[in-house]
């Protein structure tokens, strides 16, 4: 039983039931042909993995076995090309090899990949680790304000882009969603049994640990998609016996909302924010995403700036989308409500989460437009039926805080180190510190691995869920 549950009072109960009657236009419209189930968007609620596979993802067949050779060389030769010294004359030849190995490779048709979706997204997975790597394992006095991406890359890439209907780069698909197998393949699938962060950049235990927190969040967002499903397929939301399911869900939502945060917070003590900005973080940026980053030019591609190279981010996970469409969080400032956007909301990146969806793949774009034109949006129904306003709000005020603590995570990781001048001159990022305090004056901000302004992005996000709250 859950307090929610129990309206205050017979009078209070007569007037909700007058509401109730009120919102029965918002009841659920049977559409003509037979309505998309969660499978049809590789959402796997059955399974309790919701956008992740049912299953780890295999291992490319032979034939590809030269981008699965390149990738375990990879991480075991390469690092940072801005950490590389003058005198790092080792590492620099075993970059330099790599790199000349991967433009000599042949372009390798994925025509035997077409009719297995575990086989593409394990293209893309490879293929985009292995741009990244190609890209920041140029040591900075090799760099151009260009890269070329070899064709060997380039092109596969780009054709497994096409079919799974993502970007053509590093997204958070490839590096949590697609990045775990099986501790014991004879067991379920659990997140006990589950290790993540099979492929890295740094290999540290700092990088696993950040995937495996994402990985968390997702494994746990599971519930609220089954809430989502729950929901929507409920006969209809205009009888009182629909407001107290609905009410259930939504309390139980708010709980896995405060539950994400803890995780989000726990972060601190799996990963040292100075290994993931100096180790970590850089690896993951795209095209130009920052002031030292080049732009990259796919050989035999479309210009670059018909395509979304951003890199991974927070910011692409489906689990996070569905719940702030669910909720009508307007990140875009298009609806007017209270308080107004401040200065600084307006002039944050508002079409940010929009874009994300780009990275996302197709499937799990198409669940979160499936939602997104529901024809019983909860927000309509919390502020025609005062039963159900509370209960809402609650879960509103739990995102709220969500993002209040990824605002500290944030600046703890991100805005803080880039702030910082602890590094001792030993450091094999010492140079690279230098540069990044000289860029700092210049730019005077940070910027977040979806290559966003990040203080205004997370405030702007933040202000936007608490004016979803339905007022008086």
């Amino acid at each position: 039983m859950y307090p929610i549950d129990l309206l205050p009072s017979p009078f209070y109960l007569f007037n909700n039931v007058v509401s109730v009657l009120n919102s029965a236009q918002l009841s659920r419209k049977v559409a003509p042909g037979a309505q998309p189930t969660l499978a049809d968007f590789d959402v796997n609620i059955q399974t309790n993995t919701g956008f992740l596979p049912e299953r780890p993802i295999p291992r490319l067949p032979k034939a590809y076995s030269s981008w699965e050779d390149a990738l375990t060389r990879a991480q075991q030769v390469l690092i940072l090309g801005e950490n590389i010294t003058e005198e790092d004359t080792q590492i620099r030849t075993d970059g330099e090899l790599w790199r000349l190995q991967i433009r000599e490779l042949p372009v390798i048709s994925i025509n035997d990949l077409n009719t297995d979706k575990q086989l593409l997204r394990r293209a893309h997975k490879v293929l985009a680790f292995l741009v990244h790597f190609y890209v920041h394992s140029i040591p900075l006095d090799q760099r151009a304000g260009s890269v070329l991406i070899p064709r060997s890359l380039a092109t596969p890439l780009l054709e497994v882009s096409a079919i799974l209907r993502m970007a053509p780069v590093l997204t958070f698909a490839d590096t949590v969603l697609w990045n775990w197998d099986l501790i014991n393949p004879e067991l379920p699938v659990t997140p006990e049994n589950m290790r993540f962060g099979v492929e890295l950049f740094s290999g540290t235990e700092d990088e696993r640990n950040f995937w495996f927190g994402n990985a968390r969040v997702e494994m746990l967002g599971v519930e609220i998609l089954q809430l989502l499903n729950e929901y929507h397929t409920l006969p209809n939301v205009s009888d009182l016996a629909s407001v107290f399911k609905i009410n259930r869900l939504l309390t139980r939502i708010a709980a896995v909302a405060r539950r994400i945060e803890e995780i989000m917070v726990s972060m601190r003590e799996l990963v040292d924010p100075s290994v993931f900005y100096w180790q970590v973080r850089p690896w993951f940026n795209g095209s130009a995403s920052g002031p030292s980053d080049p732009t990259w030019v796919f050989e035999d591609g479309p210009d670059s700036a018909t395509l979304d190279l951003s890199g991974p981010s927070a910011g692409q996970s489906s689990v996070m989308h569905a719940l702030d469409i669910f909720l009508d969080v307007d990140f875009k400032l298009h609806q007017r409500r209270y308080p107004a956007p401040s200065d600084a909301n307006k002039r944050s990146d508002v079409g940010f989460m929009e874009r994300m969806r780009r990275y996302m793949p197709g499937p799990h774009r198409d669940y979160l437009s499936y939602l997104a034109n529901t024809s019983r949006p909860v927000r309509e129904l919390a502020k025609s039926t005062p039963a159900v306003k509370e209960s809402y709000n609650a879960v509103v005020t739990a995102v709220r805080k969500l993002r209040d603590s990824h605002i500290r995570i944030a600046c703890l990781y991100v805005v803080s180190m880039s702030r910082s001048t602890a590094i001792p001159a030993g450091c094999p990022v010492f140079a690279m510190m230098r540069r990044i305090e000289r860029q700092q004056k210049q730019t005077g901000r940070s910027t977040g691995t979806g290559g966003n302004e990040l203080s205004l992005l997370l405030k702007s996000n933040r202000d936007a869920t608490a004016r979803a709250a339905v007022r008086s």
